[in-house]
């Protein structure tokens, strides 16, 4: 039995770093991940795509390690970097997107996220482990957007 726990994330903020910086630095999946709290690997699968293999965590009496793999896709003059699924990897498929608007002496960053985690629990368990999930996920990404807002020198 598994159950499938779908989350949907949106942050925005503003950072002190220009645009090309913050551009450059999110567009390079192995650099932006260094960010990333508890990534165990980060396995190169080729033409813009990553497997994301997240240390084990537990959960109760249960354990845990989120796998997944995306394509990611950048585009420099539109200021957008995305990443779909790819299939058959792991046992999540999570899509986003960064949005890099330049401003006058900062940079807007707004990231948008979707995961669908298919976890080995039972149904019964599911009102207890999907709170649990929901909030390590986002604890796991609000760490990950400090460690970058510290690298491109703070919040405007």
């Amino acid at each position: 039995m598994a159950i499938k726990i779908t989350l949907q994330l949106g942050y925005e903020f503003e950072v002190k770093a220009k645009s090309q910086a913050v551009f450059d630095l999110l567009s390079d999946v192995p650099q932006s991940a260094s960010y990333f709290p508890k990534v165990d690997r980060l396995v190169d699968l080729e033409a813009g795509g990553y497997r994301w293999e997240m240390e084990k965590i537990g959960i109760g009496q249960f354990t845990l390690q989120t796998v997944y793999a995306s394509r990611y896709t950048a585009d420099r003059k539109q200021g957008r970097i995305a990443w779909t699924p790819i299939e058959g990897e792991g046992n999540a498929s999570v899509s986003g997107n960064w949005q890099i608007t330049s401003r006058n002496r900062s940079t807007q960053v707004r990231l948008s996220i979707e995961a669908v985690l298919r976890l080995p629990f039972p149904a019964l368990t599911r009102p207890i482990v999907a709170p649990l999930v929901s909030a390590e996920f986002e604890k796991l990404v609000e760490q990950y957007i400090d460690n970058l807002v510290q690298q491109f020198g703070g919040e405007v």
